[in-house]
């Protein structure tokens, strides 16, 4: 299991680019007309291999606009991870009994969206590629696009706010078959989903993202952008 993408939500699509494309010098690398059928418009952008979206509604009654609203503002909103073995992850899905919401179908991608009620914090993306190098969510081109990393070179951490820290990461860990260390720490190939206690008052949500600083004297760095702190590791 690799982490791949982070998805953030924001209410203004242009307003929150600005914010965290300029101080990592980031250029989008796709925008997938697909997340319309979501009521969404979106922008990604490549971090090594990885990639961290911004999703924003684009009509009323979306679960993007809704959780802008329960948590009174911009922030995280998913999280996807990659799997070599899909049917193996809908078998150890059906055991816990969550729910698989949508079923996303793309050339050469598919991806199981898992009900945030079942595993509790944010919304949980299993996915395949047919070729496990590519990432077709972020287009057709992006393997082609120049690699610059001029701030930061790598997406490694997550963490999740929510109620019970402890349940929650045994959950995720149940679901994605993985291990958990010190109890909140759930441990992926390359990468550390955490899960810890809410303390801004907006709820549970993707609360912060791990970045490899490319210029090491910035580790220790934080910024809040797009209702998310950005931590430079």
């Amino acid at each position: 299991m690799r982490l791949r993408q982070v998805a953030l939500v924001a209410a203004d699509l242009a307003a929150a680019e600005a914010e965290l494309s300029t101080p990592f010098e980031w250029s989008p690398v796709y925008r997938d007309p697909g997340v319309g059928v979501f009521g969404l418009h979106n922008v990604l952008y490549r971090v090594g291999d990885r990639f961290v979206e911004i999703v924003s509604p684009t009509t009323d009654g979306t679960t993007a606009g809704r959780l802008l609203e329960r948590r009174g503002g911009d922030g995280g909103y998913m999280v996807i991870v990659q799997t070599d073995d899909l049917e193996a992850a809908r078998r150890r899905i059906a055991d816990a009994d969550v729910r698989i919401v949508f079923t996303a179908e793309g050339e050469g991608v598919t991806g199981l969206h898992l009900h945030p009620s079942d595993v509790g914090g944010a919304i949980l993306s299993i996915d395949e590629c047919v070729d496990a190098a590519d990432w077709p969510w972020a287009g057709p081109n992006w393997l082609g696009v120049e690699r610059r990393d001029p701030v930061v070179s790598d997406l490694v951490g997550v963490t999740i706010q929510v109620e019970d820290p402890t349940a929650t990461a045994a959950r995720w860990a149940e679901t994605l078959g993985v291990e958990v260390r010190d109890a909140t720490v759930v441990v992926l190939d390359d990468a550390e989903l955490r899960f810890a206690p809410i303390t801004d008052g907006r709820g549970p949500g993707v609360a912060a993202v791990d970045l490899v600083a490319a210029d090491r004297t910035r580790v220790g760095e934080q910024l809040d952008l797009v209702g998310t702190v950005m931590r430079l590791v």
